[in-house]
């Protein structure tokens, strides 16, 4: 019972507006980082080539160092959200929206502190966020080491390690960040390599299980 009561409260937190026109209380920060299941640094003949096919499904994990989100701590927590998305995100010319978002919250997180996660992601992600099929809380672990070194643990349902890109990766050797990370308010952001990427729920009508792409960002943000 106590579970559908939280469950019922935080999309009723997730389904009321944003305040847009008041800065959130106290500042926060921490680390990021994001799997597209598209390479985001690769040359234009291999995004050609994916854009419209794939690109679609993306993880995106912050790690909140320390701060606040309109007036609830944060600090030490974490928050996921896996995407399956109408078109390949970042493709200026096909709208990705709406996109289909599970949300898995730390499990450690009070009822207030999973609200103010889910305001606090949806606000760093212009709408792309916003229609949530379902909210899970579950352990996560979140480890960023040099050099691009990040990994990513969720339970048993997301897990995403990545290194950084090297010579061995650049195969048309014109690549660049075709694709900006999803998420904004990034002090900085460095595109890495995929050495796994997986989804196991059962929320979006898709898993997968990647891994070699070019298709990771890792960086800090702060707000």
């Amino acid at each position: 019972m106590r579970a559908r009561v939280l469950l019922f409260a935080l999309a009723l937190a997730v389904a009321m507006p944003a305040i847009t026109n008041a800065a959130p209380m106290n500042a926060i920060s921490g680390n990021y980082v994001e799997f597209r299941n598209a390479d985001v640094y690769t040359g234009p003949c291999f995004a050609n080539g994916e854009v419209g096919l794939t690109g679609q499904e993306a993880v995106l994990g912050w790690q909140v160092a320390q701060g606040s989100w309109a007036g609830v701590p944060l600090a030490g927590l974490h928050v996921v959200a896996v995407v399956r998305a109408n078109a390949t995100l970042g493709d200026p010319y096909a709208n990705p929206l709406p996109a289909k978002t599970v949300f898995f919250l730390d499990a450690r997180a009070n009822d207030a502190q999973r609200a103010a996660l889910i305001q606090f992601a949806q606000s760093q992600t212009a709408g792309l966020l916003n229609d949530v099929v379902a909210i899970q809380s579950a352990p996560i672990s979140f480890s960023s080491g040099r050099h691009g070194f990040v990994t990513l643990q969720v339970g048993n349902l997301v897990q995403l390690s990545t290194r950084m890109i090297g010579a061995e990766d650049e195969i048309c050797r014109n690549e660049e960040v075709y694709y900006p990370p999803l998420a904004g308010h990034l002090m900085h952001a460095m595109p890495v390599a995929v050495v796994n990427s997986m989804y196991s729920g059962n929320h979006l009508g898709v898993t997968w299980h990647d891994s070699g792409r070019r298709s990771s960002f890792v960086g800090a943000f702060a707000e």
